[in-house]
């Protein structure tokens, strides 16, 4: 892959490996010279009242601690928010600080688990939030913040760079993989500070949804990588030594990720596999390129083949046994739904699914849908068959499927309107580049800077050349590409992926589960298709709050961490 040279702000040599030693690596060292900038006050709070389940806790407040020596300045009004736009008061480094949420519990206690939570939904840029609000309160059944809190975890909101950000120059410097970066940085940030603050970072558990749920993998999936270096370097994160050597490491403990929106490079041909194998697309009116749609998911089978992978029972997962994986899956989720509640009901063939629905500040709704594609025992609990043709059209019944392309479609086919993740990709000089080869060769908007009418190359020969970055940044956002490998990968991972999603093809999180189960650094891994969920998250706290106390439990203590010098 070439260098992603055009990404980083500064020019710094690129490490051949990352030299790393224990917990507390690169303390007592004095090669770190940001390390001055981003010392923690532990004296510097606001002390904050809140109720989790009718009981008072307060809670202090470090208040937008920038993570990176060197932070990139965004312009003061972005996009998004009420009107189109939003202004932001810290233009300085908005984009790359958390707040830090210690509950009383805590206040005393470094080995508490830090829960780490990643806001970028939809892979767009995360400004700064306080989860915590004075006076607020929580159900800790319901609300992950107070679950949270009343275990006694560090709260941690995390904001970060990524795509729709502006520039204080008028660049897009959200470019990936600036999300996952900043995340490492903060990552970074926790570790050099580790004896002076609450938690530890050695329990690092991160939490995100949809993009954030893709932020969460690739963190998880990439500790440790020599890869980031060079940009981690460009922001003055903490760790990176004056020749562009790691001495503080990355890696996290456990991952909680909510439908991911991830593997990206090849979330394309997924998506129209899945949604025209069995005329998804045309039994649902939701077809308006057939010719596009065909060729893409026909790319597919030598996608899936490449990967290797294999079911628990040893079958090799291909295109040809994808669909009945994905089968057995909903299954699974509908008996698991079953059996956690004897209230827990599913209508019988040619009864209804009540619906709810409604957006923020909407009232809600309730639509009806026939249940004509999945056959329950009631007195077992069992299923007795799944109709996958009418199950997926059932799914994108729920939400209009996406465009075509569904994910790299801007400047494909003349399409300048569409919001996909194409603005991800490319320089921060230029708006979008197209990151898949389909969307490359099709892209026919003149003057973009993008395929093969603005360029005279096609992908190939595009991403052959060394100046060129976007296959660079395909890759370190994706966390299929180094589970696995010799990066670092999180040994706890609880993944959820909603029967009701039309985001993402299953097929997505069904692969980063398989490749997650044959990777021997991983040891506790819970992935399941969560039982009637649409694309959503932190639908199931107890039960998410549950196994990241079993898997705190299981690790046991974690080590003190010494003193910087």
């Amino acid at each position: 892959m070439a260098l992603a040279s055009s990404l980083v702000l500064a020019t710094v040599a690129m490490p051949t490996s990352v030299a790393l030693a224990g917990p507390s690596a690169g303390r007592g060292h004095a090669v770190d010279p940001q390390v001055a900038k981003l010392d923690f006050d532990s004296a510097v709070y606001t002390t904050i009242s809140v109720t989790v389940d009718d009981r008072p806790v307060n809670v202090r407040w470090y208040k937008e601690i920038c993570y990176v020596a060197n932070p990139v300045a965004a312009a003061p009004q972005q996009p998004g928010g009420p009107g189109g736009g939003t202004t932001i008061p810290n233009t300085a480094c908005g984009y790359q600080s958390m707040n830090v949420f210690v509950p009383e519990s805590a206040f005393g206690d470094q080995r508490a688990p830090v829960y780490f939570a990643v806001n970028n939904s939809g892979w767009m840029a995360s400004y700064v939030k306080a989860g915590v609000t004075a006076g607020a309160s929580y159900d800790s059944s319901t609300s992950n913040v107070g679950a949270a809190l009343k275990a006694g975890y560090v709260f941690v909101d995390v904001a970060n760079r990524s795509r729709g950000l502006v520039g204080a120059d008028g660049s897009s410097p959200g470019k990936a993989p600036a999300a996952a970066v900043d995340a490492k940085a903060a990552v970074r940030y926790l570790r050099l500070n580790d004896a002076a603050m609450p938690g530890s970072a050695e329990r690092i558990v991160v939490n995100g949804t949809s993009g954030g749920g893709a932020l969460a993998s690739i963190l998880g999936a990439s500790g440790n990588s020599a890869e980031y270096a060079p940009h981690l370097a460009a922001i003055g994160a903490a760790g990176i030594d004056d020749k562009g050597r790691s001495t503080l490491r990355d890696d996290v403990f456990a991952v909680n990720a909510y439908c991911p929106i991830t593997d990206l490079g090849n979330a394309d041909i997924a998506y129209e596999w899945l949604y025209n194998v069995l005329g998804t697309r045309d039994a649902t009116g939701s077809n308006p390129s057939p010719a596009d749609a065909a060729a893409i998911a026909e790319r597919f089978a030598a996608y899936e083949r490449s990967l290797g992978l294999r079911n628990p029972d040893g079958t090799r997962l291909t295109a040809a046994t994808l669909l009945d994986t994905v089968e057995k899956e909903v299954v699974h989720s509908a008996e698991t739904y079953l059996e956690a509640d004897p209230a827990h009901t599913i209508p019988p063939l040619g009864g209804t699914f009540e619906i709810a629905s409604g957006g923020p500040g909407g009232p809600p709704t309730t639509k009806s849908y026939v249940n004509d594609w999945i056959d329950v025992d009631t007195a077992t609990g069992k299923v007795r068959s799944v109709d996958m043709t009418r199950y997926l059209a059932f799914v994108a019944t729920q939400a209009t499927l996406k465009t075509t392309p569904a994910f790299d479609a801007v400047g494909v086919n003349g399409n300048t309107s569409s919001r996909t993740e194409t603005n991800l990709f490319g320089p921060p000089t230029q708006a979008y580049l197209n990151y898949t080869e389909y969307g490359w060769n099709h892209n026919d908007v003149a003057g973009d800077g993008s395929g093969l009418d603005d360029t005279g190359l096609t992908w190939k020969q595009y991403t052959a050349k060394q100046s060129t970055t976007v296959d660079d940044q395909v890759h370190l956002i994706n966390p299929m590409d180094f589970v696995g490998t010799r990066a670092d990968t999180a040994p706890n991972w609880y993944v959820r992926h909603g029967t009701r999603d039309r985001d993402t093809a299953f097929t997505v999180s069904v692969n980063l589960d398989r490749a997650l189960a044959a990777d021997k650094q991983v040891t506790n891994l819970d992935y399941r298709l969560a039982w009637n969920q649409p694309h959503a998250g932190n639908y199931d706290v107890p039960e998410a709050m549950a196994w990241i106390a079993d898997a705190v439990q299981e690790a046991g203590a974690p080590p003190a961490s010494p003193r910087r010098a």
